[in-house]
Formats: C-alpha cells, sequence, structure tokens
C-alpha cells in the first residue's frame, strides 16, 4: 500500500469510498458507493450519485425528501458494522488494549487470534508506518474476511501487516526470532497453550495482554503464567461503558449500556534467569484439581460457530467492499498526480 493510501481518505466523496448514512429516526446505514448505486428502504430511495462529490458531513434527500446525514465512518463505527466472520473485539476493549498493552509506534506486535479483524484495525494505528504488526489465525476463511475489512478501511493492505494462517504455538517460532517481540495480544479461547512460545518470542519487559470471555478462563491463564515463572505478576480488569442521555436540563444515565464483553489480563516477561519478588497475599483456595481443568477446557466455555453459509456470504461482503475502498484510493492517487 502506497504512502498516499496510508492515510484515511479525506475530501469529497469518491465511488469506492465507505459511507455511514443516519436517516430519519437515527437509524444508520453503512454503504459503498457505486455510481449507480442505490439505498433502498421504506422512506424512498436515495442514489449514491447523489453523495459523489459532496464532500463530508453532507446532507442528502431521497426520493421522499426524507434527509440523511453522510458521513466517512470512524473506526468505531467501522468496527461494528463490517462483515463479520467472528465476533468483533468491541471498541471499547480495543481502546484499553492499546494502552493496557502499550502498542507504540514502532512496534513489532503480534496478534492470535485475527477474528475478523477490528482489533487489528487499532493494532494498525498504533504501530504507524514503521511498525509492525503479524495476525496469526487458525482459520484461513476468519482471514480471508480480515483482510477484506482492513483493505476497506485503509483503501488497501498495509505494507506493516502480515496475516499468518495457522496455530501460533508451531508458526511463532519460524515467523519471529526468539526476543524479537515487544508485544503480544492473545484473543482466543485457551490463551494458556500458547504462552510457552510467547514467552520465547518476547523481548524482555514485553507485555503479554490476553483478552478472554469467561471467570473460568481468566483464572485458568491467570495460573498458567504464575506458573511459568517467566512473567510478572498478571493483572486483570474488564471495561464496562455506559453512555448518558443529556438534553437541557434532562441528564440522566441511558437505560442500556455496554457492560461485560471480555476480561483483559496484562503480564511482562521477566530478564532470562530473572526470579520476580514474592508477592505476600492471604491463604486462599488457589490449588485446583482435574475437574477445576475440565471446567476451563474450550467446549465447556463455549466455543460459539457461524455456519460456513454465513461465513462465505460475509467474505464475500468483506471482499466486494475491499474492491470499492480499492477504487477510491487508486481515484484518490490519480487526482494527487495530476494535481
Amino acid at each position: 500500500m502506497t504512502e498516499a493510501s496510508a492515510q484515511r481518505p479525506s475530501g469529497p466523496f469518491r465511488e469506492g469510498d465507505r459511507v455511514q448514512l443516519t436517516g430519519p429516526k437515527g437509524r444508520l446505514h453503512t454503504v459503498t458507493l457505486k455510481e449507480d448505486g442505490e439505498l433502498h428502504t421504506h422512506h424512498g430511495v436515495l442514489r449514491h450519485r447523489d453523495l459523489i462529490g459532496l464532500p463530508d458531513g453532507s446532507v442528502v434527500a431521497n426520493s421522499s425528501e426524507h434527509e440523511y446525514l453522510a458521513l466517512r465512518p470512524l473506526l468505531k463505527d467501522f468496527a461494528m458494522s463490517m462483515p463479520r466472520g467472528a465476533a468483533i473485539v468491541y471498541p471499547k476493549d480495543a481502546a484499553q488494549i492499546v494502552m493496557q498493552a502499550d502498542i507504540f509506534p514502532g512496534a513489532t506486535v503480534v496478534e492470535a487470534g485475527v477474528g475478523s479483524g477490528a482489533l487489528s484495525l487499532s493494532l494498525l494505528r498504533a504501530v504507524g508506518p514503521v511498525g509492525k504488526l503479524v495476525s496469526f489465525e487458525r482459520r484461513e476463511d476468519f482471514a480471508e474476511v480480515a483482510k477484506g475489512n482492513v483493505a476497506t478501511f485503509f483503501g488497501g493492505t498495509p505494507d506493516t501487516w502480515r496475516v499468518v494462517v495457522g496455530d501460533l504455538t508451531e508458526a511463532l517460532p519460524v515467523e519471529q526470532p526468539s526476543g524479537s517481540v515487544d508485544r503480544v495480544v492473545l484473543d482466543m479461547l485457551a490463551p494458556w497453550e500458547c504462552m510457552d512460545a510467547v514467552a520465547d518470542a518476547l523481548t524482555p519487559g514485553g507485555v503479554v495482554l490476553c483478552y478472554v470471555a469467561t471467570a473460568t478462563q481468566l483464572s485458568r491463564v491467570a495460573e498458567y503464567i504464575r506458573g511459568t515463572g517467566l512473567f510478572t505478576d498478571p493483572d486483570a480488569s474488564e471495561t464496562m461503558v455506559r453512555g448518558w442521555h443529556v438534553e437541557g436540563l434532562a441528564v440522566r444515565p441511558d437505560h442500556r449500556m455496554v457492560a461485560h464483553t471480555g476480561f483483559l489480563l496484562t503480564a511482562r516477561r521477566l530478564a532470562p534467569g530473572a526470579v520476580a519478588p514474592s508477592v505476600k497475599r492471604r491463604a486462599s483456595k488457589s490449588s485446583y484439581g482435574d475437574a477445576d481443568v475440565e471446567q476451563w477446557t474450550p467446549g465447556a466455555v463455549g466455543d460459539r460457530e457461524i455456519t460456513d453459509k454465513n461465513l462465505r456470504k460475509r467474505a464475500r461482503e468483506a471482499a466486494k467492499a475491499a474492491d470499492g475502498a480499492r477504487l477510491a484510493t487508486a481515484s484518490r492517487e490519480t487526482e494527487q498526480t495530476t494535481e
């Protein structure tokens, strides 16, 4: 991807741009602009050509004179509306991951699994034009959806991103030399299975962050990390976001909120041979047996599957949106060349 296309698009809307339309009653529609495209709703028809050439933030009327606000979607908007092969990392968690894992410009970051690519977008922005993100995904069909979504958002595939289809435990030692990785982010059912490979790849002082859904997963990965003796004591948290209704003197919390979506657990790699100072704790039931381990298995914590038919449809949607984004990027670069 060229330097020009590495930036988010700006200026007037072009064919191939991804646009978010806010219509009557605040309902959102996200479309990829086409010269002959149309948005059909029960409020009427909005022609895409009426948007092409207008500046970001314009208001247009459809065939029934219903007005729509047109904006290029922000990262959080795009992540929530893009085609999904697997469940996404919500924007509130992605923001915390970037901060808690301390993802910085120029960092070498490993991510597993890539899912639908929502977290990859935030990580790619954070590592900047000189960093590197290597994303591992066991399922090739999920990887294809993620590639399409990333290409759609950036207008092409960033040079700083590589997707590896395979198991992290086997592929990471091949892809990255020992001690060469600054940060590792694990979004998977059983992150403890990969922890030995992660410890070998991380540089001393590097951060591993695990994103897990259930308390049983959180417990097991924390105990595994402690048991290795290779990391600092893990730190766990979750993030809840509550919106507020603010209109005149009517100021109150929203009736709905985005509560639990997942736990974040972080730890830092110790230097080779270093032993972390012991942490004094009250006596607790920290030991566990075979019966407890059974409750920690991926089957017990629940692995939700998407049907092959549905996944193929979403892969087609992601690829189609990516083609549109590349068309808009090519048009933008042509304009810049002729100026």
